[in-house]
Protein backbone atom coordinates (compact mmCIF):
# COMPACT_ATOMS: atom_id res chain seq x y z
CA UNK A 1 0.00 0.00 0.00
CA UNK A 2 2.05 2.97 -1.23
CA UNK A 3 1.95 6.31 0.32
CA UNK A 4 -0.05 5.59 2.98
CA UNK A 5 1.28 8.25 5.45
CA UNK A 6 1.75 11.29 4.18
CA UNK A 7 4.46 12.46 6.71
CA UNK A 8 4.17 16.58 6.81
CA UNK A 9 3.02 16.37 10.14
CA UNK A 10 0.98 14.74 12.93
CA UNK A 11 -3.17 15.20 13.49
CA UNK A 12 -5.82 14.84 15.32
CA UNK A 13 -9.49 14.75 13.70
CA UNK A 14 -13.30 15.43 13.80
CA UNK A 15 -15.11 12.16 11.83
CA UNK A 16 -18.94 12.87 12.14
CA UNK A 17 -21.19 10.90 9.72
CA UNK A 18 -23.98 12.88 8.08
CA UNK A 19 -26.67 10.85 9.08
CA UNK A 20 -28.26 14.06 10.60
CA UNK A 21 -27.26 17.58 13.02
CA UNK A 22 -24.63 17.65 15.26
CA UNK A 23 -25.67 17.74 18.88
CA UNK A 24 -24.43 18.71 22.12
CA UNK A 25 -22.77 15.93 22.98
CA UNK A 26 -21.31 15.47 19.29
CA UNK A 27 -20.03 19.45 18.95
CA UNK A 28 -18.55 18.72 22.99
CA UNK A 29 -16.63 15.85 21.26
CA UNK A 30 -15.57 18.01 18.12
CA UNK A 31 -14.25 20.64 21.07
CA UNK A 32 -12.08 18.15 22.61
CA UNK A 33 -10.45 16.46 19.77
CA UNK A 34 -9.81 20.68 18.34
CA UNK A 35 -8.61 21.25 22.27
CA UNK A 36 -6.28 17.87 22.40
CA UNK A 37 -4.99 18.61 18.21
CA UNK A 38 -4.13 22.29 19.39
CA UNK A 39 -2.86 22.51 22.39
CA UNK A 40 0.00 19.60 21.58
CA UNK A 41 0.97 21.81 18.23
CA UNK A 42 -0.94 19.18 15.73
CA UNK A 43 -2.88 19.72 13.01
CA UNK A 44 -6.67 19.36 12.88
CA UNK A 45 -8.60 17.42 10.22
CA UNK A 46 -12.54 16.57 9.49
CA UNK A 47 -13.69 13.48 7.58
CA UNK A 48 -16.76 12.91 6.75
CA UNK A 49 -18.10 9.23 7.64
CA UNK A 50 -20.55 8.91 4.67
CA UNK A 51 -20.13 5.09 3.74
CA UNK A 52 -23.39 4.26 5.66
CA UNK A 53 -26.30 6.80 6.17
CA UNK A 54 -26.03 10.24 4.49
CA UNK A 55 -29.01 12.73 5.28
CA UNK A 56 -28.86 14.84 2.57
CA UNK A 57 -27.41 18.80 3.59
CA UNK A 58 -26.36 16.82 7.22
CA UNK A 59 -22.65 17.59 6.19
CA UNK A 60 -23.29 21.17 5.20
CA UNK A 61 -24.39 22.05 8.61
CA UNK A 62 -22.48 20.54 10.43
CA UNK A 63 -19.53 21.94 8.97
CA UNK A 64 -21.34 24.88 9.33
CA UNK A 65 -22.35 24.57 12.99
CA UNK A 66 -18.20 23.32 13.56
CA UNK A 67 -17.68 26.88 12.37
CA UNK A 68 -20.65 28.51 14.42
CA UNK A 69 -18.35 27.60 17.40
CA UNK A 70 -14.84 29.33 16.16
CA UNK A 71 -13.07 25.78 15.59
CA UNK A 72 -11.06 25.91 12.65
CA UNK A 73 -9.52 22.69 10.57
CA UNK A 74 -6.36 22.04 8.03
CA UNK A 75 -6.86 21.11 5.05
CA UNK A 76 -9.28 19.87 2.76
CA UNK A 77 -12.43 17.93 4.33
CA UNK A 78 -12.09 14.30 3.39
CA UNK A 79 -14.81 11.86 2.53
CA UNK A 80 -14.82 8.62 2.86
CA UNK A 81 -16.67 7.52 -0.17
CA UNK A 82 -14.27 9.17 -2.35
CA UNK A 83 -11.48 7.29 -1.00
CA UNK A 84 -12.65 3.67 -1.91
CA UNK A 85 -9.47 2.62 -3.90
CA UNK A 86 -7.43 3.07 -0.34
CA UNK A 87 -9.51 0.61 1.11
CA UNK A 88 -9.67 -2.22 -1.60
CA UNK A 89 -6.02 -1.78 -1.55
CA UNK A 90 -5.80 -2.78 2.00
CA UNK A 91 -8.21 -5.35 2.05
CA UNK A 92 -6.08 -6.99 -1.12
CA UNK A 93 -2.63 -6.59 0.89
CA UNK A 94 -4.49 -8.67 3.73
CA UNK A 95 -6.13 -11.23 1.36
CA UNK A 96 -2.29 -11.61 -0.52
CA UNK A 97 -1.09 -12.86 3.28
CA UNK A 98 -3.84 -15.22 3.45
CA UNK A 99 -5.10 -13.12 6.54
CA UNK A 100 -9.11 -13.12 5.20
CA UNK A 101 -11.72 -15.27 4.81
CA UNK A 102 -15.56 -15.31 3.77
CA UNK A 103 -18.25 -15.40 6.21
CA UNK A 104 -21.49 -16.30 5.21
CA UNK A 105 -23.78 -15.61 8.47
CA UNK A 106 -26.67 -13.39 8.88
CA UNK A 107 -26.80 -11.08 11.36
CA UNK A 108 -29.33 -13.17 13.28
CA UNK A 109 -26.86 -15.57 13.53
CA UNK A 110 -23.85 -14.05 14.60
CA UNK A 111 -26.01 -12.58 17.38
CA UNK A 112 -27.49 -16.56 18.74
CA UNK A 113 -23.79 -17.73 18.31
CA UNK A 114 -22.02 -14.78 19.81
CA UNK A 115 -24.28 -15.18 23.15
CA UNK A 116 -23.26 -18.65 23.92
CA UNK A 117 -21.77 -19.38 27.14
CA UNK A 118 -18.38 -19.68 25.73
CA UNK A 119 -18.54 -16.95 23.53
CA UNK A 120 -16.36 -13.39 24.40
CA UNK A 121 -18.63 -10.70 25.04
CA UNK A 122 -19.21 -8.84 21.50
CA UNK A 123 -17.14 -11.42 19.55
CA UNK A 124 -17.68 -13.21 16.46
CA UNK A 125 -17.18 -17.05 16.75
CA UNK A 126 -15.34 -18.27 13.81
CA UNK A 127 -18.36 -19.66 12.33
CA UNK A 128 -17.45 -19.50 9.05
CA UNK A 129 -13.02 -19.56 9.49
CA UNK A 130 -12.74 -23.01 8.65
CA UNK A 131 -14.95 -24.33 6.28
CA UNK A 132 -14.23 -26.35 3.58
CA UNK A 133 -14.17 -25.27 -0.36
CA UNK A 134 -17.18 -27.84 -0.47
CA UNK A 135 -19.46 -25.91 2.07
CA UNK A 136 -17.98 -22.20 0.67
CA UNK A 137 -19.70 -23.63 -2.25
CA UNK A 138 -22.67 -24.88 -0.80
CA UNK A 139 -23.45 -21.18 0.66
CA UNK A 140 -22.51 -19.30 -2.42
CA UNK A 141 -24.82 -21.31 -3.87
CA UNK A 142 -27.73 -20.12 -1.71
CA UNK A 143 -27.72 -16.60 -3.08
CA UNK A 144 -26.68 -14.93 -0.03
CA UNK A 145 -23.41 -12.53 -0.14
CA UNK A 146 -20.51 -13.10 1.71
CA UNK A 147 -19.01 -10.78 3.95
CA UNK A 148 -15.08 -11.13 4.32
CA UNK A 149 -13.39 -10.88 7.37
CA UNK A 150 -9.58 -10.73 9.19
CA UNK A 151 -7.98 -13.90 9.75
CA UNK A 152 -7.27 -13.08 13.66
CA UNK A 153 -4.25 -14.61 15.53
CA UNK A 154 -5.43 -13.02 18.89
CA UNK A 155 -8.31 -12.93 21.22
CA UNK A 156 -7.49 -9.48 22.90
CA UNK A 157 -4.85 -6.44 22.60
CA UNK A 158 -4.23 -3.62 24.76
CA UNK A 159 -3.73 -0.03 23.78
CA UNK A 160 -2.86 2.65 25.83
CA UNK A 161 -5.40 5.42 26.22
CA UNK A 162 -4.53 9.23 27.55
CA UNK A 163 -7.39 8.88 29.69
CA UNK A 164 -8.37 5.43 30.65
CA UNK A 165 -4.61 4.19 30.66
CA UNK A 166 -4.23 0.57 29.60
CA UNK A 167 -7.16 -0.69 28.42
CA UNK A 168 -6.84 -4.73 27.37
CA UNK A 169 -10.28 -5.70 24.89
CA UNK A 170 -11.58 -8.50 22.62
CA UNK A 171 -9.79 -8.98 18.97
CA UNK A 172 -12.14 -11.08 17.11
CA UNK A 173 -12.40 -11.63 13.47
CA UNK A 174 -13.75 -8.88 12.06
CA UNK A 175 -15.28 -7.94 9.15
CA UNK A 176 -13.46 -6.08 6.23
CA UNK A 177 -15.50 -5.45 3.83
CA UNK A 178 -19.53 -5.95 3.98
CA UNK A 179 -21.86 -8.39 2.13
CA UNK A 180 -23.19 -5.22 0.13
CA UNK A 181 -19.27 -4.64 -0.62
CA UNK A 182 -19.13 -1.77 1.57
CA UNK A 183 -16.07 -1.51 3.20
CA UNK A 184 -16.70 -1.61 6.82
CA UNK A 185 -15.93 1.29 9.61
CA UNK A 186 -13.13 -0.25 11.61
CA UNK A 187 -10.93 -0.79 8.01
CA UNK A 188 -12.18 2.28 7.04
CA UNK A 189 -10.88 4.27 9.54
CA UNK A 190 -7.35 2.40 10.19
CA UNK A 191 -6.46 3.43 6.66
CA UNK A 192 -7.78 6.76 7.08
CA UNK A 193 -5.70 7.16 9.77
CA UNK A 194 -2.86 5.96 8.77
CA UNK A 195 -3.27 7.78 5.14
CA UNK A 196 -3.73 10.96 6.51
CA UNK A 197 -1.05 11.10 9.04
CA UNK A 198 -3.33 10.95 12.28
CA UNK A 199 -1.46 9.61 15.39
CA UNK A 200 -4.07 11.22 17.79
CA UNK A 201 -7.59 10.08 18.16
CA UNK A 202 -9.96 11.89 20.56
CA UNK A 203 -13.72 10.56 20.18
CA UNK A 204 -16.38 9.63 22.57
CA UNK A 205 -15.61 6.80 25.42
CA UNK A 206 -18.19 4.19 23.61
CA UNK A 207 -15.74 3.55 21.22
CA UNK A 208 -12.73 2.36 23.57
CA UNK A 209 -13.69 -1.18 22.99
CA UNK A 210 -13.33 -0.58 19.42
CA UNK A 211 -9.68 0.42 20.16
CA UNK A 212 -7.94 -2.51 20.85
CA UNK A 213 -9.69 -3.89 17.62
CA UNK A 214 -8.44 -1.51 15.24
CA UNK A 215 -4.75 -1.16 16.56
CA UNK A 216 -4.24 -4.55 16.02
CA UNK A 217 -6.04 -4.24 11.88
CA UNK A 218 -3.39 -1.03 11.85
CA UNK A 219 -0.36 -3.63 12.71
CA UNK A 220 -1.75 -5.77 10.41
CA UNK A 221 -1.75 -3.47 8.09
CA UNK A 222 2.19 -2.50 8.72
CA UNK A 223 0.51 0.55 9.86
CA UNK A 224 0.96 2.79 13.57
CA UNK A 225 -1.66 2.94 15.09
CA UNK A 226 -2.77 6.13 17.06
CA UNK A 227 -2.86 7.48 20.57
CA UNK A 228 -5.83 7.36 21.65
CA UNK A 229 -8.34 9.48 23.93
CA UNK A 230 -11.69 8.34 24.79
CA UNK A 231 -13.75 11.16 26.20
CA UNK A 232 -17.18 10.69 28.21
CA UNK A 233 -20.55 11.26 26.78
CA UNK A 234 -23.56 13.47 27.13
CA UNK A 235 -26.33 11.85 28.46
CA UNK A 236 -30.02 12.91 28.82
CA UNK A 237 -31.63 13.64 32.33
CA UNK A 238 -32.85 9.64 32.37
CA UNK A 239 -29.08 8.74 31.88
CA UNK A 240 -29.35 7.25 28.45
CA UNK A 241 -27.28 9.13 25.27
CA UNK A 242 -28.05 12.19 24.07
CA UNK A 243 -30.65 12.38 21.36
CA UNK A 244 -32.69 14.59 18.86
CA UNK A 245 -35.90 13.32 20.98
CA UNK A 246 -33.92 15.00 24.16
CA UNK A 247 -35.02 18.78 23.05
CA UNK A 248 -32.77 21.56 22.15
CA UNK A 249 -29.84 19.53 21.53
CA UNK A 250 -28.58 21.06 18.19
CA UNK A 251 -27.14 24.36 17.50
CA UNK A 252 -30.57 25.21 15.16
CA UNK A 253 -32.42 24.50 18.76
CA UNK A 254 -30.22 26.49 20.66
CA UNK A 255 -30.64 29.42 18.12
CA UNK A 256 -34.47 28.99 18.23
CA UNK A 257 -34.55 29.24 22.00
CA UNK A 258 -32.53 32.67 21.94
CA UNK A 259 -29.29 31.11 22.31
CA UNK A 260 -26.05 31.86 20.25
CA UNK A 261 -23.37 29.76 19.24
CA UNK A 262 -20.94 31.91 21.75
CA UNK A 263 -23.78 30.67 24.61
CA UNK A 264 -23.15 27.44 23.83
CA UNK A 265 -19.79 27.28 23.44
CA UNK A 266 -19.64 28.66 27.08
CA UNK A 267 -21.93 25.37 28.17
CA UNK A 268 -19.74 22.92 26.60
CA UNK A 269 -16.63 25.00 28.52
CA UNK A 270 -18.45 24.78 31.58
CA UNK A 271 -18.99 21.17 31.31
CA UNK A 272 -15.82 20.54 31.33
CA UNK A 273 -14.79 22.80 33.92
CA UNK A 274 -13.20 25.08 31.49
CA UNK A 275 -15.44 27.99 32.26
CA UNK A 276 -16.70 29.70 35.48
CA UNK A 277 -21.40 29.80 35.49
CA UNK A 278 -22.02 33.11 33.69
CA UNK A 279 -18.49 33.29 32.27
CA UNK A 280 -17.70 34.20 28.32
CA UNK A 281 -14.96 32.14 27.00
CA UNK A 282 -13.01 32.26 23.57
CA UNK A 283 -10.99 29.44 22.31
CA UNK A 284 -8.11 30.79 22.74
CA UNK A 285 -8.74 30.90 26.95
CA UNK A 286 -9.36 27.78 26.58
CA UNK A 287 -6.80 26.47 25.19
CA UNK A 288 -4.73 28.53 27.63
CA UNK A 289 -6.44 26.90 30.41
CA UNK A 290 -6.86 23.70 28.89
CA UNK A 291 -5.23 20.26 31.03
CA UNK A 292 -6.45 17.10 29.08
CA UNK A 293 -6.13 15.28 32.64
CA UNK A 294 -8.71 17.51 34.52
CA UNK A 295 -11.04 17.16 32.50
CA UNK A 296 -13.91 15.33 33.88
CA UNK A 297 -14.22 11.46 33.22
CA UNK A 298 -18.13 10.69 33.99
CA UNK A 299 -20.59 11.55 31.63
CA UNK A 300 -21.95 14.86 31.19
CA UNK A 301 -25.43 15.19 31.81
CA UNK A 302 -26.75 17.86 29.51
CA UNK A 303 -29.51 20.07 31.57
CA UNK A 304 -31.47 22.22 28.48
Amino acid sequence: MPNEVDGSSQAGRFAPSPSGDLHLGNLRTALLAWLFARSTGRRFLLRVEDLDRVRPGAEERQLADLAALGLDWDDDVVRQSERLPLYDAAIARLQRAGRTYECFCTRREILRAASAPHAPAGAYPGTCRDLTPAQREERRASGRPPALRLRSGIDSFTVEDVLHGSYTGTVDDLVLRRGDGIPAYNLAVVVDDAAQGIDQVVRGDDLLSSAPRQAYLAGSLGLPAPTYAHVPLALNAAGRRLAKRDGAVTLADQAALGRTPQDVLDLLARSLGLADEGESVSLSQLLDRWEPLQIPLTPWIAGI
